[in-house]
């Protein structure tokens, strides 16, 4: 009778370790497979945070963004050359002819006066600026953000909408800065030969850097610069951030649809948002970059404020958004082309195997 107590007292103990043995491994199994879930809607969730992260290298990063620059001036070079006469008609003796500009009016001029191609006109140095300005932009971006995201520890995890918003905008901002700091000098000689109409001072590219040199020294062609880093900054800053967050929630909505419209409807809204608190003062640098060109008298004196001051003293606050309405029809295509080109770019570059 003992003998059977004990024989039923080491079988039952049995049973019970091998049931604790068993669900320890089941447990063991549970915890495994949970964390491999976690760690894959980590993942997920890192991966659709971050918007424009780059899945190429260092030179396919900039190409695209180069290319996808190049691609957008061109196709919105006359709405391009049609801001900058509205923007400078300020500069005229004859203020009596600022009422009666229009864009219809002042594109049939150009084609009656100039020809179909002066649309065009100064789109070389356009494309040769905007080659490398939005190939730094982009790859500038990507840098500061990364940056910017292990500073606040958030490169591996979710984070709030406000982390995002903040490491967007100001990443951004910065990038925009580096960028028109580095290209500034194409982007004046740019600005020079697109505002020009029939009398032709300046004859090409090489001619307006020898000219502009040679006239008002090394430093004229950085004429302008104080202003377009308080405009550019800002206007990139809000760029990139509205980009972001507007790209994240559709995606949130709406995964499936197609990254090429997604982009190119998120990129048109930023450009919108951008261009319209910016405006002002991009108008502002764009008089600033054409004082003394031509050997024309010189009309605003006292810097950046003074010109605004004096913007407004002779042509009211509607002054400062002279050329707003050409603006817009160029940006809502230009700036949403740009980020669906390089998103396209992205995704054909990264497609293509690497020779390592």
């Amino acid at each position: 009778m003992n003998m059977e107590a004990r024989v039923g007292v080491v079988v039952e103990g049995g049973q019970r370790a091998l049931n604790s043995a068993h669900g320890a491994v089941v447990d063991a199994g549970a915890r495994k497979f949970l964390q491999q879930q976690q760690q894959q809607q980590q993942q997920h969730g890192c991966s659709s945070k971050q918007g424009l992260n780059p899945q190429i290298g260092t030179i396919q990063q900039l190409l695209a963004g180069g290319i996808a620059g190049a691609f957008s001036k061109t196709c919105t070079a006359p709405l391009a050359r049609l801001t900058i006469l509205f923007q400078v008609q300020g500069m005229q003796s004859d203020v009596s002819a600022l009422t009666k500009a229009s864009i219809w009016r002042e594109a049939s001029r150009i084609v009656n006066e100039e020809g179909f191609r002066a649309f065009w006109k100064g789109n070389l140095v356009t494309i040769a600026h905007r080659l490398p300005y939005t190939s730094v932009n982009f790859y500038a971006y990507e840098r500061y953000k990364s940056l910017l995201q292990s500073i606040i520890g958030q490169e591996n995890q979710r984070g709030n909408a406000s982390s995002d918003l903040c490491v967007h905008f100001v990443g951004g901002g910065l990038a925009g800065m580096t960028a028109a700091s580095a290209t500034y000098p194409l982007d004046l000689v740019r600005t020079r030969l697109a505002a020009q109409r029939n009398s032709i001072y300046y004859r090409g590219i090489w001619h307006a850097f020898h000219t502009i040199c040679r006239e008002e020294g090394f430093l004229g062609l950085y004429k302008g610069l104080g202003a377009t880093l308080l405009g550019v900054g800002p206007s990139i800053a809000i760029s990139f951030s509205v980009y972001e967050s507007l790209r994240s929630y559709w995606q949130l909505q709406r995964p499936n649809d197609s990254t090429i419209v997604v982009s190119l409807a998120c990129g048109s809204l930023s450009g919108i948002a951008s261009s319209t608190a910016t405006f002002p003062i991009d108008l502002v640098r764009r008089r600033m970059q054409l004082e003394g060109a031509a050997g024309r008298a010189r009309v605003y004196k006292t810097g950046l404020v003074g010109t605004f001051r004096h913007i407004i003293q002779s042509e009211g606050l509607r002054g400062l958004y002279r050329g707003i309405l050409p603006e817009y029809y160029k940006v809502v295509p230009g700036v949403g082309i740009v980020f669906m080109t390089y998103e396209t770019l992205k995704m054909l570059l990264s497609s293509i195997p690497s020779g390592s």
